[in-house]
């Protein structure tokens, strides 16, 4: 019984194998899931410079399965967009089961998010913040593996401990989803902490499950790539950040930023998108030189339309092609590569930012002020001085004196300096309210609201006794006019 459990778990592997060779076409590069930024148009872009793979921006699984306009946007595609892989992020078997079984006869797999660090995440508990929680996990894969008709997968980051991490995969595994994408990176390293992904974790992945494995972090060259593959043995390298800056990154190639964004914009008219995709874009390859032409900053994030923002890049490309002209080629700065090519965006080390941080929140000490004649100010009337020497204040012996209240008659706090009882607000209310009396110091008016309801009640009384009177005089007015029964009117002999 051992053997053929056995047997059969070794043909489950090999058929996930196949999944990865016949359906992904054994893809070794691939383009990450990325939120507003993987659409269509993108997706394409990248394909034409080597991606093999390509996944879709990550989609709320409830979304999609209420809201049809959500779900037509995010099933665009077109027969050249494959093999494609959709990710969504969901916190519910039952609802991650339901928008698979609506995106399945569009894609070739359904990849179950576990990955994304972002605050969003953790109020909406998906992504990486479900990753403490195993048996939530296992119930939605394992559901899903069971009951869609493409095959499942997850990308995941890992934990601090390196053999949580592989313990954690391993659940993945029985599962029985087909691959699995390893960031190496832990949900705490975003933003000013991202710092550099750990390798090591993905290969101790790789080495003890045996089903496919992407690697992803730390891949802004194809030299990156092909290290990468040779370090940890993964099946594939998924790339995000170095994509958006590069999307000729598999490739091997920097070509001019320009003729990328045309070729873009070109696919953009094709396969419409938000226009707030397509700034997000140009504003990744262009982030080096908007150091160079700031101006052109603005006047992209105020672009209205996808003609101006085609003006714009004509623009840039003849500031770009002038730069050209002028620069010898010998001194780029801190670039590997001239502004005008596509390169990557180092970030810097979580050491290194906190240092400028330290650095720019550096105050001047107060020591340093005394030829100021600072001598008995306060720290916000040094500050005063130091933008004002001349200013002048008016310096107390000693420590300031404390303000004495005078205190409430009944229990002891202060008293309201304007109340009529001489008494805190509370005792004032109450007090007020017993005398049916008014205290304008406490915005208490008892007396008054009572004045006012009782002349209300009169009123509608008044109101009242007058409608009644009238109805009594239509009705005889009424009477006196009813014929008599001889078909005469009373007044008529």
């Amino acid at each position: 019984m051992g053997e053929s459990s056995k047997e059969q778990e070794v043909s489950r592997n090999a058929e996930k194998f196949r999944f990865w060779e016949k359906v992904l076409n054994s893809a070794k590069y691939v383009v990450a899931p990325m939120v507003d930024q993987s659409e269509l148009a993108w997706r394409l872009l990248s394909r034409r410079y080597g991606a093999q793979l390509c996944y879709t921006p990550m989609f709320h699984a409830s979304v999609f399965i209420r809201d049809e306009g959500y779900r037509k946007d995010a099933l665009q595609s077109c027969p050249e967009d494959k093999p494609l892989i959709m990710q969504f992020c969901a916190n519910d078997p039952n609802i991650f089961v339901e928008a698979g079984k609506l995106a399945e006869d569009y894609v070739d797999a359904i990849d179950l998010n576990l990955g994304c660090p972002q605050c969003i995440a953790k109020r909406g508990h998906y992504g990486a913040f479900l990753q403490d929680e195993w048996d939530l996990i296992f119930r939605m894969l394992s559901h899903a593996t069971n009951s869609l008709k493409v095959p499942v997968t997850c990308k995941i980051r890992i934990f601090k401990d390196i053999e949580k991490t592989v313990k954690y995969a391993q659940m993945l595994e029985r599962t029985g989803i087909s691959l699995i994408t390893v960031h190496g990176r832990t949900r705490e390293m975003k933003g000013i902490l991202t710092g550099i992904a750990d390798w090591k974790y993905i290969k101790a992945v790789k080495d003890n499950v045996s089903i496919p494995v992407f690697a992803n972090g730390n891949i802004q060259y194809m030299s990156d790539v092909e290290r990468c593959l040779k370090e940890t043995g993964v099946e594939g390298v998924m790339s995000a950040e170095g994509n958006l800056r590069n999307p000729a990154l598999f490739d091997g190639v920097q070509p001019f930023i320009a003729d990328v964004v045309d070729e873009y914009l070109e696919l953009v008219k094709q396969y419409p998108c938000p226009l707030s995709y397509v700034r997000g874009h140009l504003f990744k390859i262009w982030h080096h030189t908007l150091h160079v032409h700031i101006d052109l900053r603005m006047e992209l994030a105020t672009a209205k339309s996808l003609e101006a923002i085609i003006d714009l890049n004509s623009e840039l490309r003849k500031r770009c092609e002038n730069d050209m002209k002028v620069c010898d080629g010998t001194d780029e700065g801190e670039l590997p590569f001239p502004h005008w090519l596509c390169q990557p965006y180092v970030r810097p080390s979580p050491n290194q930012t906190e240092k400028e941080k330290q650095k720019r929140s550096l105050k001047r000490p107060l020591a340093s002020l005394i030829e100021l004649n600072c001598e008995g100010l306060s720290k916000n009337q040094i500050k005063k001085r130091l933008r004002n020497p001349s200013a002048k204040f008016n310096i107390r012996e000693g420590p300031r004196p404390k303000k004495q209240y005078e205190k409430c008659v009944n229990c002891g706090n202060p008293k309201g300096l304007k109340c009529v009882f001489e008494l805190c607000r509370a005792c004032c209310k109450g007090e007020a309210h017993k005398l049916m009396a008014d205290c304008p110091g406490h915005n208490l008016y008892f007396k008054t609201k009572e004045e006012k309801r009782l002349k209300w009640e009169a009123e509608q009384r008044e109101k009242e006794k007058m409608s009644q009177e009238l109805e009594q005089n239509v009705t005889e007015l009424d009477i006196n006019m009813v014929p008599q029964q001889n078909g005469t009117c009373k007044n008529e002999t």
